[in-house]
């Protein structure tokens, strides 16, 4: 068969499967990614059915996808509002670093990985789903619970270690020097500060150049200009994912809301498509070896991030509810974790294991963190009657 053909047949067919998964995360009221990632592994390498002619087209897919997850997450936030949320949360932001980016170094190096090894897995077990938290705190009714503000400061603080912690594992990956490495990090803190300090002064003048009352117009310009801006920072060395989150940020208000609204089903196409491509290429045969490990590292870091949140909302003054909640709502692994792990396979820096276990770790983590923030408050509650009911007696 013609390989064009047998590309659009294939991607047509993916891409209807992907709707039917996610209606069915939606009536069984789970977020999606484990499904695509399932999906992946049934149609990918060793799978049931071998899909040949994605797998060019999921390449450059998966450098837009995570290019639009940075650009919208970048749009949620303005520079002024990630000033505040560093100065809030720094002390919670980093226990959350240390308590869950320890258990993941820790086990590549057990199992002799190197360094290499340890500083991806470190990133994949430390940054929480942003997605499926925001989904629970939603579809839990919980915007206005007390504990919100302090999940969402914990979240801000994730997304902007992502903006120095991209660019140090692009460098280590492509084995720069480390002179090298310095000198990338230097380049990307200083176009991170750059870019905050036109976003404070000048966010305006980038809202209005993207601008356009028209729809068709208003799309082309913001995902041109994200595009642009994600290749010249890739071409100075910092992540072009990096360079996307930062022109997100220098988009504020009503410009903002309506590039946020009109990429939206852009970025959920690509996503999608992102996490079964990593899939396609995981041999599910690779995960049974490492899911007893998968398993170890879930419960660890389920535990570590309850501890994050806990201690967080403690701070705050929040009661025992309202701490567990905070908890289990920033169990949840997902997006960038699998970002994380298609960066470090595809440079090839690392053994191909790696992708079995942070397929195993994140299709575990995307279901157990709704699941723990569902059920959690029920559990502390009726705990908190059995200790109650010695003393009234």
């Amino acid at each position: 068969m013609d390989p064009l053909a047998l590309t659009l047949i294939e991607l047509g067919a993916v891409v209807f499967c992907l709707g039917l998964l996610a209606r069915l995360a939606g009536r069984i009221g789970m977020s999606p990614i484990p499904l695509y990632l399932l999906g992946g592994l049934a149609f990918g390498a060793g799978g049931v059915v071998k899909l040949e002619g994605m797998h060019e087209f999921s390449h450059l897919s998966g450098e837009i996808s995570v290019i639009l997850l940075l650009l919208m997450l970048g749009l949620e936030y303005t520079a002024a509002e990630l000033f505040t949320g560093l100065r809030r949360s720094w002390q919670a932001g980093a226990l959350d670093l240390v308590l869950n980016f320890l258990p993941g170094a820790a086990l590549a190096l057990l199992l002799g990985w190197g360094g290499v090894g340890a500083m991806v897995m470190g990133g994949i077990t430390y940054i929480s789903s942003s997605g499926i938290a925001a989904k629970v705190i939603t579809d839990l009714g919980r915007l206005g619970n007390r504990e919100t503000p302090v999940v969402l400061s914990i979240l801000v603080f994730e997304d902007l270690a992502m903006a120095v912690y991209l660019p140090i594992l692009t460098a280590t990956l492509a084995g720069v020097s480390f002179l090298g490495g310095l000198t990338t990090v230097a380049i990307a803190l200083a176009v991170v500060t750059v870019v905050l300090m036109v976003a404070l002064r000048h966010g305006h003048h980038v809202s209005k150049a993207v601008h356009s009352e028209n729809s068709e117009v208003f799309l082309l310009n913001v995902l041109g200009a994200a595009l642009l801006v994600a290749g010249l920072a890739s071409a100075m060395q910092v992540s072009a994912a990096v360079g996307a989150f930062m022109l997100g940020i220098a988009i504020s208000g009503a410009t903002a809301h309506n590039a946020t609204r009109i990429l939206e089903p852009l970025r959920d196409l690509f996503a999608a498509i992102f996490f079964v491509a990593f899939g396609l290429n995981t041999d599910p045969s690779s995960i049974p070896p490492v899911l007893g490990w998968a398993l170890v590292l879930a419960v660890v870091t389920a535990g570590t991030k309850m501890a994050t949140g806990i201690w967080a909302a403690k701070r705050e003054g929040i009661a025992r509810p309202g701490r567990f909640r905070a908890g289990a709502t920033l169990i949840a692994r997902g997006e960038f974790s699998i970002v994380i792990a298609g960066l470090a396979v595809a440079s090839g820096a690392v053994p191909p294991y790696l992708a079995a276990l942070a397929t195993a770790y994140v299709l575990l983590m995307a279901m157990l963190g709704p699941l723990a923030a569902r059920f959690v408050e029920p559990v502390v509650k009726v705990a908190s009657r059995r200790r109650q009911v010695p003393a009234q007696a």
